[in-house]
């Protein structure tokens, strides 16, 4: 149950899933921050004492992770120019390590965005019951405004209301895409070792998908 989890994969898990993982919790930290005061009421998963118009931390509502198909860079920090993308937007990229992509991970994410779509096979071949929830990221970020925001649950900025919300938005991404493949336009460029330009444009795309998800995720308040 919540928080609402994501996870990114790609390849070696230093340059394009981490900046996918931190952008998110940065698109969703600086929405929430957006939000009026009091917009999600401190409801009965807040804490004893909290203040009656508290919001929940970003990190309870939306868990944004990441993993890669190899295991090669293990441990490893993310890639020097992928963590520029993070901090030169507001992000922080401290504390990443790589990881190699497992099957409980998988098991355990609400929604799997991956860089391209030989990743998404990968992924549906480890957990072919994780395909509805399993998208190519650019893909995916087509497919969002397909989703009309009335449909969804109610906007208020709880865990319970936010995981809701986000397997609605799961669900009607799915079924807009009607079975049909990911498009070549989707999949993000491999960027590792061609320079910051090349860095900048895939930080780049990956916001045109995690930004709107975070605005799908925590709305405004409805009049």
């Amino acid at each position: 149950m919540p928080p609402f989890t994501v996870l990114h994969v790609c390849m070696g898990n230093i340059c394009r899933s981490p900046m996918a993982e931190r952008l998110l919790t940065l698109a969703v930290e600086q929405r929430l921050a957006r939000l009026p005061v009091g917009a999600g009421a401190a409801g009965s998963d807040a804490a004893p004492d909290a203040a009656p118009d508290a919001a929940p931390d970003a990190a309870a509502l939306v868990h944004s992770h990441s993993a890669g198909t190899g295991g090669w860079h293990a441990g490893e920090e993310m890639n020097p120019p992928a963590a520029r993308q993070v901090r030169a937007r507001g992000g922080d990229p401290a504390g990443f390590a790589a990881r190699k992509l497992l099957s409980e991970h998988i098991d355990a994410a609400d929604l799997v965005l991956t860089a391209t779509s030989d990743q998404q096979e990968y992924v549906v071949a480890l957990r072919p019951d994780a395909a509805a929830r399993t998208f190519v990221l650019g893909e995916f970020g087509r497919l969002l405004p397909a989703v009309d925001p009335k449909r969804l649950p109610d906007g208020e900025v709880t865990p319970d209301a936010v995981y809701a919300r986000g397997e609605a938005v799961v669900a009607a991404a799915d079924a807009a895409r009607r079975g049909a493949l990911p498009l070549p336009a989707d999949d993000l460029d491999d960027p590792w070792g061609r320079g910051d330009q090349t860095f900048t444009r895939v930080a780049d795309e990956i916001e045109e998908t995690v930004v709107p998800l975070a605005r799908l995720l925590l709305p405004e308040p409805r009049p």
